[in-house]
């Protein structure tokens, strides 16, 4: 099969969506697939692969080292003209992703697109509130353009029916478990964080933005701290939030955007992981915690509703209630308090997602889009909003 994958972020960028992509691109191609990757220029220097095809780019405002495409929908009808794929994934909704959907209609391609980012509740967090519906309509429109919208998790493909999303459709997502490991752990890495083999590392994994809810992370800490005078709060990753919370927290480690192997020893290296995000589809993060053995304390919904059983692997603290922020902060010294429950739950996150398998994700993903392919061919509607087949 030929397919296309069209997406305004993709690696070197670190984030969530940009690995997430990356990892569906190369299961294809494992599984024997011929795919084209349709993406910004990053730079002016940006070289691409013979499979890659390079647009127009501009700055994505209060997102430092990411660009979003600018439109070229001719572009993309000229170039499927000549390679016409059998269907494409459209794994953004910026300028880009809508052409590659205008395109996509024109010659009659089926396309999927994937429900990665909660705009609409970043509408808060960047004090604008009131545009929170607008967001969410936008976003609805986009995607209903598609045959199939793929979601990570059975309780989101429900709320986004629930408003009138029409084809959302679970696709699971998995960790690398080779990567992320226990066995990773550096003493070392460690020593330079200012800790002993005893003491406590508490980490923060992911952008350094208001999206994260970073003061509920800190003021965890703070609260740990009492009970662990000793224990170091490290932040991996960056952000538009990264100054101002350095000005305002000097006894923090910040060690910046880590990659691979890196990242995976300083998933390791720690004892504690602390996510309090509201605003995220899934939370990758989480998986690769786990993976690693670190237990995690999250708010119960994405993968952390999933994959983290409460008071086995963690902590999946229940939100929406008053008391939900003082949950989370007393679910976290709780189990920084407690070495022998951290011990326990080391062993058990780690089993819990030992059999979520990469290979897998790129099997469901490969028999959706066969799926839209064949009954594109057909001229019939493409997809159910249902789960995967072999759930």
């Amino acid at each position: 099969m030929r397919y296309a994958i069209v997406t305004e972020t993709y690696p070197p960028e670190i984030n969530g969506v940009a690995l997430t992509v990356q990892s569906l691109e190369q299961g294809l191609r494992e599984r024997g697939h011929d795919v084209g990757l349709i993406r910004p220029r990053q730079s002016r220097n940006s070289a691409s692969a013979p499979h890659e095809h390079l647009v127009a780019s501009l700055p994505l405002p209060r997102y430092p080292g990411l660009r979003i495409g600018l439109p070229a929908t001719r572009k993309l009808i000229s170039l499927w003209n000549l390679h016409r794929p059998d269907a494409i994934y459209v794994a953004t909704e910026g300028p880009l992703g809508w052409s590659a959907l205008r395109a996509a209609r024109a010659l009659g391609i089926p396309a999927a697109t994937g429900f990665h980012t909660r705009f609409d509740l970043y509408m808060r967090d960047y004090g604008v509130p009131f545009l929170q519906s607008t967001a969410l309509h936008w976003m609805r429109r986009f995607h209903n353009r598609a045959q199939a919208t793929l979601v990570p998790t059975e309780a989101l493909r429900k709320e986004l029916q629930d408003m009138g999303f029409q084809h959302a459709t679970r696709l699971p997502r998995a960790v690398d478990n080779a990567l992320f490991h226990p066995a990773r752990r550096d003493d070392a890495l460690r020593a330079s964080w200012g800790l002993r083999a005893e003491d406590l590392a508490v980490i923060h994994l992911g952008r350094i933005a208001p999206e994260k809810n970073l003061g509920l992370a800190v003021r965890a800490f703070r609260n740990i701290q009492q009970r662990c005078p000793d224990a170091r709060f490290v932040w991996v990753g960056d952000g538009p939030a990264r100054e101002a919370l350095a000005k305002d927290n000097p006894d923090f480690v910040f060690c910046g955007v880590q990659r691979g192997e890196a990242l995976a020893r300083h998933f390791a290296s720690s004892d504690l992981f602390l996510f309090p995000s509201r605003s995220e589809t899934y939370g990758n993060v989480t998986l690769e915690a786990m993976a690693s053995g670190v237990p995690t304390v999250a708010f119960d919904y994405g993968a952390a509703h999933e994959c983290l059983r409460d008071g086995e692997h963690g902590a999946a603290v229940a939100d929406g209630g008053a008391d939900s922020d003082d949950a989370f902060v007393r679910a976290a010294v709780r189990m920084a308090a407690d070495a022998n429950l951290r011990a326990h739950m080391r062993i058990a996150a780690r089993d819990a997602v030992s059999e979520l398998r990469p290979q897998q994700v790129a099997a469901d993903f490969d028999a959706i889009l066969q799926r839209l392919a064949l009954a594109g061919k057909r001229h019939e509607q493409p997809i159910a909003a249902s789960p995967v087949a072999h759930e």
